[in-house]
């Protein structure tokens, strides 16, 4: 068996100095998904590196400068038709960066952000996370537990694999 075609994205988990992680609301329920909070970031373009990626998708989404090398913490990937129209699959490399919080607003219009699904921006602590009862889903699904380890023990020593 072939290995399956996956669509390769980069996100990036931002840590404020209240150990509250900045995801981005997707609306996908156009396209027959869920809701889903998750890292801000995005499709990785033929030639950019995960990182190169980064950069661009997080000056266009949030108006965040990516400096330096941020760490790789986790892969994800999700086979199946339904997680990107056209793939296999999709394949997301987490990394992570500190920073101070701030009102997230980048290069694109509200009505460019809405066509990408990302209807708003929220600051969420590990125990809102892990609260939650409402419908929509955070990616990845058990956010919570890995990123209550990631601040507890620190980051692994090579990205950790994980599912949907």
């Amino acid at each position: 068996m072939p290995d399956p075609m996956l669509r390769r994205a980069a996100r990036v988990l931002i840590l404020d100095q209240d150990e509250r992680v900045l995801l981005c609301r997707l609306d996908l329920t156009s396209e027959g998904g869920p809701v889903v909070w998750a890292a801000p970031g995005g499709g990785i373009e033929p030639g950019e590196s995960g990182r190169t990626a980064l950069r661009r998708e997080l000056d266009e989404e949030i108006g965040f400068d990516l400096r330096g090398e941020p760490a790789h913490v986790w892969r994800q990937a999700a086979v199946g038709p339904r997680y990107a129209p056209g793939y296999d699959g999709v394949r997301n490399d987490y990394y992570v960066v500190r920073t101070e919080s701030f009102e997230p607003r980048g290069a694109l219009t509200d009505e460019r952000l809405a066509a990408e699904f990302i209807t708003r921006f929220r600051w969420w602590s590990v125990a809102e996370i892990a609260a939650y009862r409402g419908t929509e889903v955070f990616s990845p699904r058990a956010l919570a537990d890995l990123l209550g380890s990631l601040l507890a023990d620190g980051l692994p020593a090579r990205p950790l694999l994980l599912g949907l």
